[in-house]
């Protein structure tokens, strides 16, 4: 294997832990433009709406092109995986509720409520993900772009 195969597969997990960080970063800027008396109720709009794009674009790139490539490397991880998307589809529903309340206008106390669910999901699931799979990505041969993978956050 030369330098540059191992580097793209150890790229793999620091690239999941990247996307993570950021969505992390995402959700806190939601919280802050949530806790912001003085934010345009367009401001508001845009950190919901990007968050919750980006978490969804994310688990879908993991549902389409990660978890096939890991299941076929590792048929024991199916389980694992299973569940994992059994989290992304728990996410997506409340994503939409999420969305629906910033529709609807709803107060800064039910769309913090709405944020608390996601977060707390949202960080299970990644911590669960992370402890199954980093090691695999470490080995992982997919040769895709990271962005279709795993989102363009």
């Amino acid at each position: 294997m030369t330098d540059r195969e191992t580097t793209r597969l150890i790229a793999w997990s620091s690239e999941l832990r990247g996307v993570h960080a950021r969505l992390r970063q995402a959700l806190r800027a939601a919280r802050e433009a949530i806790e912001d008396p003085a934010a345009a109720r367009r401001e508001l709009l845009l950190y919901c709406r990007g968050f919750c794009v980006a978490l969804g674009d994310h688990h879908r790139g993991e549902d389409r092109a990660l978890f096939p490539a890991i299941e076929a490397a590792h048929p024991s991880l199916a389980p694992v995986l299973r569940t994992l998307m059994q989290d992304h589809s728990m996410i997506d529903y409340l994503l939409t509720a999420l969305s629906t309340a910033v529709d609807q206008d709803a107060s800064r106390e039910e769309l913090e409520r709405h944020l608390d669910g996601v977060g707390a999901i949202m960080e299970s699931h990644f911590a669960y993900e992370e402890r199954q799979l980093l090691t695999v990505l470490d080995t992982l041969a997919l040769d895709q772009d990271p962005r279709v993978v795993l989102g363009s956050l």
